[in-house]
């Protein structure tokens, strides 16, 4: 699945705050690498369905297992391991006769700051080999799924060197010969096998980060289907970021592809396509989501006309901005294989006569790609109602209760058929816009 950079901010995947960034809800990870390799796997998620399953099965191992990850790894342990690597072009020579006949008191008085950068990079790298020496236990367990076996067994011939054991039994009484000796060897020899070794744990941290997002969420794990016959169907769906979410009950299928949204201004309709949107990323992760129970087929990427933005350095008007976003949308729906289309207020930068003109030409275009997945979000109720007749479409609305005294209420309670709620005037009256605009003191 691929989204660009439009559909990762409208869907609020990545953020600067992490609080308000589906991101920060996956970060797991212990160590700095362990988070780069998780943002480049939602980046650039499984390419096909069958290396989706194999990383979900990954991911719900650790989701079950969670007492088999190792507490001797940080990102301490690599940066300092990095900076040891570094620094072997300026020691490319062991330990000098006058450096073991000054013996280890006298070399950590006059050495103090090599002795103990090298007994504290070995140290690490004791510990590194510690974490991954207990990952490869693993090994002798039965149904170890296959993705975690092939890495684990990569990263155990990594740890089968002829210095690994003198590492090991480094302690506090190791002397500086000894260890200004090992540092030696260590960098001259183990420098390939030590970076292997920490690209293959940051894989593995960014796969545990997403068990442990699944648990500490509460997410379950979707069903993963093959791309067609088309299927994206849920129980209790919510967005993740809200705190009070409310769940949704959905169901697309082949024959039932697209989704016509109404309902007035502020009543729900364009989170719940955000929750949407993020489940469908989630699944395609290998990660739970935010759902009691839900079954996903393999989609080929995610395409958002949400938060489209003009641009005054090229002269282009929005309206303009939201055709050449629609002109995308309908190049990539020439794919075979299926895309989730996610389309909120389309033509806001018009007038309404045009908005309904265009919206409504748009939406007989895309009946004719039955292949995707698509929802489309209007207020102007008169779309809904030139397509009522179409059994192909689903129709559903956010509910908002209107009181006799001008009063309001979303209840982002979501029904089948079409809505003509008309509020805007209500809110502006409530919001004492048209009071001050008249001049109007209480």
């Amino acid at each position: 699945m691929q989204s660009d950079k439009t559909t990762l901010k409208d869907l609020s995947i990545f953020g600067a705050n992490a609080a308000e960034s589906v991101f920060g809800l996956l970060d797991h990870t212990v160590t700095h690498a362990g988070r780069e390799a998780l943002k480049k796997h939602v980046l650039h998620p499984p390419d096909s369905l069958d290396r989706l399953i194999q990383i979900q099965a990954v991911i719900k191992y650790w989701y079950n297992h969670p007492q088999n990850w190792p507490d001797s790894i940080s990102n301490g342990t690599l940066v300092m391991l990095e900076k040891f690597f570094e620094t072997a072009d300026h020691a490319v020579t062991p330990a000098s006769p006058i450096n073991v006949l000054l013996g280890n008191f006298f070399q950590k008085l006059l050495n103090k700051n090599e002795y103990h950068f090298t007994q504290f990079s070995l140290t690490h790298l004791a510990d590194l080999l510690k974490g991954v020496l207990r990952l490869t236990e693993i090994l002798n367990e039965e149904n170890v799924p296959e993705l975690l076996r092939n890495q684990l067994e990569t990263m155990k011939e990594d740890t089968k060197h002829r210095l690994t054991e003198e590492i090991l039994r480094i302690d506090k009484n190791t002397s500086f010969r000894d260890m200004a000796n090992l540092g030696f060897k260590v960098r001259r020899e183990m420098k390939n096998h030590v970076f292997r070794l920490m690209a293959g744990f940051a894989l593995l941290d960014a796969w545990h980060s997403l068990a442990l997002a699944t648990l500490k969420n509460n997410w379950h794990f979707p069903e993963l289907l093959p791309a067609f016959p088309i299927t994206y169907t849920a129980e209790g769906i919510y967005h993740p970021l809200l705190k009070s979410a409310v769940s949704y009950d959905i169901s697309f299928v082949a024959g039932r592809n697209f989704l016509l949204l109404t309902g007035a201004n502020m009543s729900g309709k364009t989170t719940f396509m955000r929750a949407l949107g993020v489940n469908a990323t989630l699944a395609h992760i290998g990660s739970g989501v935010c759902a009691r129970k839900c079954s996903i087929g393999f989609m080929e990427g995610i395409i958002t006309n949400m938060h489209v933005e003009d641009d005054l350095l090229k002269g282009e008007s929005y309206f303009f901005a939201e055709v050449q976003r629609i002109k995308m949308t309908a190049q990539k729906l020439q794919h075979t294989g299926p895309l989730l289309v996610l389309m909120d207020e389309l033509f806001k930068g018009t007038n309404v006569h045009d908005a309904y003109e265009c919206t409504r030409a748009v939406v007989e275009g895309l009946l004719q790609r039955p292949n995707h997945i698509m929802v489309l979000s209007t207020h102007l109720y008169e779309v809904a109602q030139h397509f009522s007749n179409r059994s192909d479409i689903i129709f559903n609305h956010f509910v908002t209760e209107l009181s006799a005294n001008g009063n309001y209420r979303f209840t982002y309670e979501l029904k089948n058929g079409i809505s003509n709620d008309r509020i805007g005037y209500r809110i502006l009256q409530k919001e004492g816009v048209i009071d001050l605009l008249k001049g109007y003191n209480k």
